[in-house]
């Protein structure tokens, strides 16, 4: 008979202990993963299918069959010589496969689907237009910037240029001891130019009437320095004559001169 274990001997006492911390919780996690596994696929052996999904699993093991001659088409097909496989028609050039069947699964009536796809096109057709109308606008705003830029630039140069003729007249009437000038603005005085914005402001008030524009200003003082003094303010030179003027000098304006 063997002998009897002793349970106060040292192979029960000394037994060490798995002691390491989070050893016992990521071992019920683990159990309680697994259990909830098996519960899930028990679940899904148990669970009785719906109506739709046999319906669907019926009609999907029936399309995928092919027809047998106990269907009566099919039977009067093969009595006209046909064969499977072969397409259909006298000269074989019908279809091969039957067509689709397709299975409406929703319960909107028909012709649903046509509005809403008519409806998605009208909204695309709709952000299309939008979309086109903003670029649209947006390169007309920057072509009218553009164009204010452009302007604003030969105001400007219009500006120097008129500055430049009247500096060239007011030395070159100096010159000939001309002590006042044709009109008040040939001169180009910077200590007078605030008086005499204020006065025209006046006149303008008083007269209604419309001040010269830079360009006109510019256009009369070329044609007086070209008399006068026989000068180029685009050539920067003063000619001997009348002659010399007009075989040396291209022309008036700042454009002959490009």
């Amino acid at each position: 008979m063997a002998e009897e274990e002793d349970y106060m001997s040292d192979s029960f006492i000394n037994v060490k202990e798995d002691i390491r911390p989070g050893l016992p919780m990521l071992r019920r996690i683990r159990e309680a993963h697994q259990k909830e596994e098996k519960h899930r696929e028990a679940n899904l052996k148990n669970r009785q299918k719906s109506l739709k999904e046999e319906e669907k699993e019926r009609r999907d093991s029936v399309l995928k069959s092919a027809l047998g001659s106990e269907n009566k088409g099919f039977a009067l097909l093969q009595k006209m010589g046909y064969k499977s496989g072969q397409a259909l028609g006298k000269s074989g050039s019908g279809i091969v496969e039957p067509i689709p069947l397709n299975i409406k699964t929703g319960r909107s009536g028909i012709g649903h689907e046509t509005l809403i796809k008519r409806k998605a096109e009208e909204e695309l057709e709709n952000y299309r237009r939008k979309i086109h109308l903003r670029n649209q606008t947006e390169e007309k705003a920057a072509d009218q910037f553009r164009l204010r830029l452009k302007s604003k630039k030969e105001e400007l140069k219009l500006e120097g240029d008129l500055r430049r003729s009247q500096r060239a007249c007011h030395q070159l009437d100096t010159q000939k001891d001309i002590q006042v000038p044709k009109e008040p603005w040939y001169w180009f005085m910077p200590e007078k130019e605030e008086q005499e914005d204020e006065e025209k402001e006046q006149e303008e008030d008083e007269y209604g009437d419309e001040e010269l524009s830079v360009l006109e200003k510019l256009q009369i003082l070329t044609q007086y320095l070209r008399e006068e003094h026989r000068y180029c303010i685009w050539c920067g030179t003063a000619y001997e004559d009348e002659e010399d003027l007009s075989l040396n000098c291209p022309g008036p304006t700042s454009a002959d001169h490009d």
